[in-house]
Order: C-alpha cells, then sequence, then structure tokens
C-alpha cells in the first residue's frame, strides 16, 4: 500500500510525501535510546519483524525516489501512540487501551483480578496522539531531508509500573496477574528525540499521567461506541 500510494503520489505532483514508520523496524538489542544511526544493525524483535521490515523498505523508497526523481518524501519514526479514539477491541488494541478497558470493566464489575502479558520487565515509551500530530505537522512544514527521524518523548517506562499507573488512575485495586506463557516482545523500547528538536523544533508536551488521565476519561465516556 505504501509504495502504491508513493508511486501515484509522485505522479500526481504531490509536493510534500510524509511516510510514517514505526519504531518495530528497529533491531531487537538496539542500544538505549535508539538513535536512527542504528536502524540497520539487526534484525527486529521476531513478533514485529514483518511488519517493521515492511515498514523500513518504505525508507529505502524514499530515499530512492528523492534520489531518481527530485521526489519531497520524509520519513517518520513514532513510538507507541495513545489518547482519545484509541482502538480498545480487546482482539487488536495495543497496551494502554487494552489495559484500560480490563481495568475500567474489573471497577464496573467487581472483578479483584486482571491478566497481564509476560512479566512486566519489558519497557516501553509512549507519545500523546496530538503531540505525534503536532510532530507531523511541523516535519511537514519545515524539514526536508533523505534522513529518517524519531518522534517520541525519550521517557522510558516498564511494562509493570505502566499497569501500576493505570490502575491506579482508573481505581482498580485488585490482583495484577502476569502471564508468562505469552511473549513479552522488544526488551526494551526508548528514542533518542534529539533529531526533531534540531530539524524542526519538535519536543513532546503533554505529560505522561495527564495523558492517560484524559485517555480513560475519553473510554469511560465512549465505551458504549468502541
Amino acid at each position: 500500500m505504501g509504495a502504491l500510494l508513493m508511486e501515484h503520489a509522485r505522479l500526481a505532483g504531490i509536493e510534500k510525501f510524509v511516510q510514517i514508520g514505526t519504531i518495530c523496524a528497529y533491531p531487537k538489542f538496539s542500544p538505549v535510546p535508539f538513535r536512527e544511526e542504528d536502524l540497520w544493525n539487526g534484525y527486529p524483535e521476531e513478533t514485529n519483524a514483518p511488519y517493521g521490515l515492511a515498514k523500513k523498505m518504505l525508507l529505502v523508497l524514499a530515499q530512492g525516489y528523492r534520489q531518481q526523481y527530485g521526489f519531497n518524501a520524509i520519513y517518520l519514526l513514532p513510538v507507541n501512540l495513545y489518547g482519545p479514539g484509541d482502538n480498545f477491541d480487546p482482539e487488536s488494541s495495543h497496551v494502554i487501551p487494552a489495559l484500560i478497558r480490563k481495568c475500567v470493566e474489573a471497577v464496573e464489575r467487581g472483578e479483584k483480578e486482571i491478566v497481564c502479558w509476560g512479566d512486566g520487565s519489558a519497557t516501553r515509551e509512549f507519545l500523546y496522539v496530538d503531540d505525534c500530530a503536532e510532530a507531523i505537522a511541523l516535519a511537514s512544514e519545515k524539514y526536508d531531508g533523505l534522513d529518517p527521524v524519531n518522534i517520541g518523548t525519550g521517557f522510558e517506562i516498564s511494562i509493570k509500573d505502566l499497569v501500576r499507573l493505570i490502575t491506579e488512575l482508573t481505581g482498580f485495586d485488585g490482583t495484577v496477574t502476569w502471564d508468562t506463557s505469552k511473549p513479552n516482545g522488544q526488551p526494551r523500547r526508548s528514542l533518542d528525540t534529539s533529531r526533531a528538536a534540531e530539524l524542526f523544533g519538535f519536543r513532546s508536551r503533554t505529560d505522561f499521567r495527564e495523558g492517560l488521565r484524559r485517555t480513560i476519561e475519553w473510554y469511560r465516556g465512549n465505551k458504549h461506541r468502541t
């Protein structure tokens, strides 16, 4: 889909093309914080590799189009996003909306246990959706280059600490059981975000706790529609 879209954008004479990549493209054991220079220094974490590699090929395509056609394509690498309007479907949601739904439903039903995947030791970095939108807009306006650019906060949190924070904010006071038969995924994720600050002045502004509070509030007000 990405290749088809880029080709038709070129044929239509689009002035600027912004390709959104994924943190899953980084090698499984990238040094932390992840620097854009490390993107090709290993294979992605196995459960994310097909998606991550497909997305990474669009970086190669964007660079090739820039060199061959002078096509102004840029490539951004956002971390895991969260916020109001997220996908809260238990079959396909990511970690923050999945945990919020589990905790809110447990509180409403009076349940005293939730089950979480892995052992909680993996770390992640999360970016509030409004901040990501601001970064994309800034890059669209100010960045013109072939190098990929990380988009994130530089704030790393373990899944175990994330669960503690979400249980606190949702009011769930029961037991958290860790299902270690399920994978942890990539051991650590945290970005070096200095390139985005230098090239187009982006720095995330939303405090993580406040972003979670807004997301929980949105879900509670809209769960009948999710």
